[in-house]
């Protein structure tokens, strides 16, 4: 049976999610045109951007101008802001539904905002920057009945149905291993990672074109350092969360997908060489593993993260010479699953003729296709059909979750013992202000909604 996005709210309120509003000022029937705002509309922004109409695209909301250029000479018909929150102010009223691009650390307030309202929400992967803002996030689509989608490009891909195909139609077997392997996050001045010169991180001037205190959203009140905005703040865990984070949401969807994993109940980090002192900036080199319960007839599975410190062990029976330099396995009873960093193209590692032999007789496929890689287009024809798209917030939340408890674990070491159902690292109160991290004055979001 199809499931709506009705029927998902009703069981959703008959489950005690609690009081379901719905705005009565959503008068525009879903077959007609939508209008989009878009806040963050450089780099991941324009990819959801791009992939609408121009003349739908109503207004476009970013921090720093150096972001901007191409976005507003292609879009010049929309307004243009700052703040999202004085763009929401005066124009209410003629947006239909809200992509937000970015830095992580502000997804959760642009987001909430734009729910509040009653708008559709498209938001980048990771969803957001701390647990209490997953949950709170899938509160919130449910609460005022909008339609969400976290646009991990790998959830709209082939390639990771015939991961849950193959493991569902027992290809596999049972799977108790997962592993997860990449190099260091390189530090350089040009890329996603780079780091200050000396510590304390040294204050710059703030760029002209860059409205730091917007840009900072809830975040602490910190001066500005040239290697925040606007490329390399995923090094720093006041507004990313390192490589883990941000590539967890596609080299791990597939397993927590298809071996329907949920939360872990331990997690065990291994940093040998943690770069700064007060825990502010991710290291270059880590192994985290989360270990999870049974699930049903589901055995318990131990799932790695290796970054930067090696490979899995090479076996025989994959025929392979070497292992790729990156990548995801499952490991199974039966067969050993292979993708790359996101799921497109999996393979089972086994020799040439055997694969060969196994593509000509693949499993039946029983998940529907969407369009490859297209999780906005997913999204707007959820919007129109009244449907869910696969990554919307009830699942996308609980997939970024699982990732930063992980982080948790990486950012300051040692062993969490997850109670997932209070929220509590037990026996570490410490993280308790990173489960849910303190915001700024004017910047404090979903408080009602507990």
């Amino acid at each position: 049976m199809k499931t709506t996005r009705r029927t998902f709210l009703k069981s959703a309120s008959t489950a005690g999610i609690g009081a379901l509003f719905i705005p009565n000022f959503i008068k525009r029937p879903p077959s007609t045109k939508l209008r989009f705002a878009m806040i963050g509309v450089g780099a991941r922004g324009r990819a959801s951007w791009s992939q609408v109409a121009v003349e739908d695209i109503v207004a476009m909301c970013d921090v720093d101008d150096r972001m901007t250029e191409n976005a507003y000479k292609t879009v010049p018909k929309a307004k243009k802001y700052k703040d999202f929150r004085r763009m929401f102010d005066e124009m209410a009223n003629d947006i239909d539904a809200v992509m937000i691009a970015t830095p992580d650390h502000t997804h959760f307030p642009a987001a909430m905002a734009a729910m509040q309202l009653g708008k559709h929400v498209l938001v980048e992967k990771p969803l957001v920057h701390n647990i209490w803002q997953c949950r709170t996030m899938k509160k919130a689509a449910k609460h005022y009945g909008i339609v969400s989608q976290m646009a991990n490009q790998g959830h709209t891909t082939h390639g990771i149905r015939l991961v849950k195909e193959w493991y569902d139609a027992g290809v596999l077997g049972e799977v108790r291993e997962v592993i997860r392997w990449g190099g260091p996050t390189r530090f350089s001045p040009d890329g996603y990672f780079s780091k200050p010169d000396g510590f304390p991180f040294p204050v710059h001037e703030v760029p002209k074109e860059l409205d730091w205190d917007l840009w900072k959203g809830p975040a602490a009140d910190l001066p500005f350092n040239n290697e925040y905005a606007p490329k390399s703040w995923r090094t720093f865990y006041d507004f990313g969360s390192g490589a883990m984070a941000d590539w967890c949401c596609h080299t791990l969807d597939a397993p927590f997908w298809a071996l329907d994993l949920g939360m872990p109940h331990t997690v065990d980090a291994v940093v040998p060489n943690p770069e700064v002192p007060d825990h502010s900036m991710i290291a270059q080199e880590s192994t985290i593993t989360w270990q999870f319960g049974a699930r049903g007839t589901k055995p318990p599975v131990t799932m790695k993260w290796i970054e930067g410190m090696g490979k899995p062990e090479l076996k025989e029976e994959y025929g392979l010479e070497e292992m790729p330099d990156n990548g995801m396995i499952m490991i199974g009873s039966k067969k050993t699953l292979y993708h790359g960093g996101r799921p497109n193209n999996p393979r089972l590692l086994v020799p040439e003729e055997e694969w060969i032999d196994f593509q000509k007789n693949k499993p039946a496929e029983t998940i529907p296709r969407v369009e490859e890689e297209k999780p906005v287009q997913e999204w707007v024809a959820a919007i129109k059909n009244d449907t869910l798209p696969g990554s919307n917030f009830d699942y996308g939340a609980d997939l970024t979750e699982m990732g930063l408890v992980g982080v948790l674990a990486q950012r300051f070491g040692g062993t969490i013992n997850y109670d997932a159902k209070n929220m509590k690292a037990i026996g570490r109160p410490e993280l308790d202000a990173y489960i849910k991290e303190p915001v700024r004055e004017g910047w404090s979001y979903g408080e009602d909604l507990w």
